[in-house]
């Protein structure tokens, strides 16, 4: 089955239905359909945006039919977070809603998808069993698909905790939103639930070497970084860190840990929410990033892929 893998759209209906028209779909019987293809969603359909409710109705449409696979992204996640009631602090929910410093921030960052359920609490709630009924990962004849990073031993660790093997339930997921006290600043490749399921949908984060810090894109002070996984020679901080070059260049070419260091395997594996732009790129011979920022004005982008053991960068397709 020849698939076209989709980055993450976070509302931008219209950006979607121009992607999936100028790949070939056309709607018939109430969903897009391809007579020959099928599309892959990687998660975070929503959130930032202005249009949450069509987005997901045309998602959702889509894979109802069979014309596409979804699997879940983080926002997805902080999504079911948010709507499940915390059952250690009655009032309060997974991802809180009136904890000072952290309150007013989930809500900031979740308030495009509240604008429009938040007052429907039936659709809302609707909306949250159809995100847990979305797979962490696919794994398909020839190809892998995962929101943020693919790690081979956090996944088979991952199988037996979850429902079916790769679904989330709402019994698991106060362990799933917990960070265990002791991991806070540890790199231990021994994980958690809660360790396990964050580096697959938000990537692998490393503590920096002592003394060496960077603010991101909101003026916060990090000591922590995301690093390039899928790149099996990125075993320095220079060169691993997801950093602007001026930012990463400061970095020392200290080894990063070893748990850190996984590549992309054999297998072409597809991912999203790295929020890259320019031109779309391969990230290498087996792996390929497809979010191009359409939340915050860039493009929309999917990988148009045929078996191909080789990926390669003419099979993108960008609206923009």
């Amino acid at each position: 089955m020849p698939y076209d893998i989709i980055g993450d759209i976070h509302g931008q209906a219209d950006k979607l239905l121009e992607l999936l028209q100028r790949l070939g779909y056309r709607q018939r019987a109430g969903a897009w359909r391809h007579p020959q293809r099928q599309v892959i969603f990687v998660g975070d359909y929503i959130d930032r945006g202005p249009a949450q409710l069509r987005t997901l109705d045309l998602v959702r449409r889509m894979t109802e039919a069979g014309s596409a696979l979804a699997i879940l992204g983080n926002h997805e996640l902080n999504a079911i977070a948010w709507h499940t009631p915390d059952p250690r602090a009655p009032g309060e929910y997974l991802r809180p809603h009136f904890r000072p410093g952290r309150g007013e921030k989930n809500r900031r960052q979740h308030a495009a998808f509240l604008a429009e359920v938040e007052h429907r609490p039936a659709l809302h709630a609707e909306l949250i069993d159809w995100f847990l009924s979305l797979p962490l990962w696919l794994e398909l004849p020839g190809l892998r698909v995962v929101h943020a990073c693919w790690h081979a031993p956090f996944l088979e660790w991952l199988r037996p905790q979850l429902r079916d093997g790769r679904y989330l339930s709402r019994e698991r997921m106060p362990s799933v939103t917990d960070e265990p006290a002791e991991e806070a600043e540890k790199d231990n490749a021994c994980p958690s639930l809660f360790k396990a399921v964050e580096v697959l949908t938000k990537g692998i984060e490393v503590a920096l070497p002592a003394g060496h810090h960077f603010h991101d894109k909101d003026g916060t002070r990090r000591e922590r970084v995301r690093v390039r996984w899928w790149d099996a020679d990125a075993v320095s901080y220079r060169r691993a860190a997801i950093l602007p070059d001026a930012a990463r260049e400061l970095l020392p070419d200290a080894p990063i840990p070893a748990h850190a260091r996984i590549g992309a395997g054999d297998t072409p594996v597809f991912f999203g929410h790295y929020w890259l732009s320019g031109t779309p790129r391969i990230q290498s011979a087996r792996a390929a990033c497809v979010d191009y920022s359409a939340g915050k004005g860039g493009a929309l982008v999917a990988y148009r892929f045929d078996g191909e053991e080789t990926l390669s960068s003419e099979r993108f397709v960008a609206v923009d």
